[in-house]
C-alpha cells in the first residue's frame, strides 16, 4: 500500500527557511519520480519542483535558487528545503510520486499536504 506523509510545514517571517520531508512507504523512493506541489488557499495546485529516479531534479522557476529538492532513497524519503521564504509562498505543500516524472501532476498517490505560511 503506497503512502506519502508530509511534515515540516509551519509558520515563519520572511525570508526564514524550513524544511519539507516526505516519508515514502509501499514502494521504492529509487525508482521513482517524486515531487513537490503547492495550492495556495483559492489557487489551483501548481508543481514546484520533482526528482526522478535516476535523480535529476526540475525546480520551478518561481522558486529555483530558493528551494532544493532532494531524496535519501536509504530513508525512503523526499525532502524540501526551502531558504528565504516569500509570503507569496504560502500554501499547502504536497508530496507525490509516479513511476514516471511525465505523469507525476496526473498521479493518484498524494500525500495529506503540510501547511506552509509566511508573514511578512
Amino acid at each position: 500500500q503506497v503512502q506519502l506523509v508530509e511534515s515540516g510545514g509551519g509558520s515563519v517571517q520572511a525570508g526564514g527557511s524550513l524544511r519539507l520531508s516526505c516519508a515514502a512507504s509501499g514502494f521504492p523512493a529509487s525508482g521513482c519520480c517524486m515531487g513537490w506541489f503547492r495550492q495556495p488557499q483559492g489557487k489551483a495546485r501548481e508543481g514546484v519542483a520533482r526528482i526522478s529516479g535516476a535523480g535529476t531534479t526540475s525546480t520551478a522557476d518561481s522558486v529555483k535558487d530558493r528551494f532544493t529538492i532532494s531524496k535519501d532513497n536509504a530513508q525512503n524519503t523526499l525532502y524540501l528545503q526551502m531558504d528565504s521564504l516569500k509570503p507569496e509562498d504560502t500554501a499547502l505543500y504536497y508530496c507525490a510520486a509516479h513511476v514516471l516524472c511525465a505523469r507525476l501532476a496526473r498521479t493518484d498517490y498524494w500525500g495529506q499536504g503540510t501547511q506552509v505560511t509566511v508573514s511578512s
